[in-house]
């Protein structure tokens, strides 16, 4: 049976090599050799993009050979996006802003072989990237948006006159969030005095849905008007007309709702910047009716941590997480208990951890009568025993100082903490101090420089880059000021290789903006 299965395979291939034989067509491949395309192309929108490849000696016609440009986009979406068929490129750019690859293929016909080269393409438009600054404007605080331009290295005033943005009034801050924590194609919060917004990611375009409104779980006769709209891990929170409200971004981004008590809260709450591994984090709320510091943990409520209240006094948070099992370490002395009784002057969250744990510190700066404090405090994971990359301890009490005898404190009225150093600066008219958080005895206050007669400093601060390849700018100290009524200016001091001490440092220095409200740089989104 072997032989007679092996002699019919020998026959059934021998026929087949048979019939084949002849039935080749050959003809000659021209392969292109494609050049003259750089590796790296930016753009800007609107403007035409042109470009002509050189495939070599030979004549590669329509009639033979098929081309194709598409670009794919380098984010989550990845999409495709035909620009041509033809070998040249002639393309006005209606690309959205970001990074993309740029694929030239050249295909024969006949065969269907193809061969292509892929440059990196950026996708720019004057305001993806670049310094905002928001502004007010006439006698009704008109709120204006202007912004230095990385991009074309121009300064633009009022970016969001033709947006479709109505015209609101008495701007607080501008700023933008990533992740979950809302859309990604809207991620600027413009919050004012009539309500707060969110802005499209393309040259800031606005629409009705992006008020702040449309994100609230439940109906409120009054539009919600923050300050500050706080980013909080994998949530984000605000305080407005007596409430905090808090949104759980978690899996998705969830709506407002009030966190189950009542109560006027300060506008900036206290977070961990540096690690988002925490499986139950807390944010510091200062009470301003009560005068004292609350914890606010939506974990809490997991039956692991014995379904607890997610908001307690910070005395009492310690002594119920002591109390649990497997509750989070309570770190640090600098001070005995949180302090009561005290006014709310400014807070702020930075990444500066000294002792590598995790946990980056929160600044407060209370006052009582002419007494003005700073604490220091550390969140970090209030689920103890389970660690996932987390930090290691609860709470910190990190730091405590009195500030009382810096000069002309109880003027000032700005406030920016260092997140390379233990360093604090605050403003005064035209005049910036610092103060070294870690000098023994009463702390006193250094001049670090005044900026010319008349301006005043309106904006003081560290801004937090996103991307953690443009870290070292965290350190750079970002002065806006005004004289006048307008006639703003925007100041830039590098901080990283001076360590913090801006007393002989020349600011890179932005003019023709507006009354300076609040400063925010937007990195170029993908």
């Amino acid at each position: 049976m072997k032989k007679i299965i092996y002699t019919l395979l020998c026959s059934v291939l021998f026929m087949a090599c048979a019939e084949d034989l002849g039935n080749y067509d050959y003809h000659d491949l021209l392969e292109p050799e494609i050049t003259g395309l750089d590796e790296n192309i930016s753009v800007l929108t609107h403007s035409r993009l042109q470009l002509t490849p050189d495939l070599g000696e030979n004549e590669f016609t329509d009639e033979n050979y098929a081309f194709e440009w598409k670009a794919i986009a380098k984010n989550v979406t990845e999409e495709v996006t035909v620009l041509a068929d033809t070998r040249a490129l002639d393309y006005e750019v209606k690309l959205f802003p970001g990074s993309y690859d740029l694929y030239f293929r050249v295909t024969e016909r006949r065969t269907g072989i193809f061969w292509q080269v892929m440059s990196h393409l950026l996708v720019s438009e004057a305001t993806s990237e670049g310094w905002m600054v928001l502004c007010k404007e006439g006698d009704n605080n008109r709120v204006r948006l202007d912004m230095v331009s990385k991009v074309t290295e121009q300064t633009i005033t009022d970016v969001l006159k033709d947006t479709g943005m109505p015209e609101m009034h008495n701007p607080y801050r501008i700023s933008w969030l990533t992740g979950n924590l809302v859309d990604s194609e809207s991620p600027f919060y413009l919050t004012t005095a009539e309500g707060a917004t969110r802005l499209g990611r393309n040259g800031f375009q606005w629409k009705e849905e992006y008020k702040l409104d449309y994100e609230m779980g439940t109906h409120m006769e009054q539009a919600p008007a923050p300050q500050v709209i706080n980013s909080f891990t994998n949530g984000k929170m605000f305080a407005d007309n007596g409430n905090v409200y808090f949104s759980d971004c978690l899996v998705f981004t969830g709506l407002f709702g009030e966190i189950g008590e009542s109560m006027p809260a300060a506008p900036v709450m206290g977070v961990n910047l540096v690690n988002d591994m925490i499986m139950v984090p807390m944010a510091i709320i200062y009470n301003t009716e009560e005068k004292e510091f609350y914890g606010y943990a939506p974990g809490l409520r997991d039956a692991i941590l014995g379904n607890s209240k997610p908001l307690h006094k910070m005395n009492d948070m310690v002594q119920l997480l002591k109390s649990l099992s497997n509750g989070g370490e309570i770190a640090g002395d600098a001070f005995e208990e949180f302090p009561k009784g005290r006014d709310y002057v400014w807070m702020e969250n930075t990444t500066y951890d000294p002792n590598k744990t995790g946990t980056g510190i929160t600044y407060a700066v209370l006052k009582q009568g002419a007494k003005y404090e700073v604490y220091g405090i550390q969140t970090g994971e209030l689920l103890g025993g389970l660690q996932f990359g987390g930090p290691a301890f609860a709470i910190g009490k990190a730091y405590y100082g009195d500030l009382s005898a810096c000069q002309d404190i109880d003027k000032a009225t700005q406030f920016a903490f260092s997140s390379l150093n233990a360093y604090m600066y605050y403003a005064v008219g035209g005049t910036v101090y610092r103060v070294d958080l870690q000098q023994e005895g009463q702390l006193k206050a250094q001049r670090q420089f005044s900026l010319p007669m008349g301006e005043v400093v309106r904006v003081l601060k560290f801004n937090i880059f996103k991307d953690r390849e443009l870290y070292l700018q965290d350190y750079n100290l970002v002065v806006g000021s005004t004289l006048g009524e307008n006639n703003g200016k925007l100041r830039i001091y590098e901080g990283f290789k001076s360590g913090g001490d801006f007393s002989k440092v020349k600011a890179v220095v932005y003019t023709g903006l507006g009354n300076i409200v609040d400063v925010c740089y937007r990195e170029m989104l993908d």
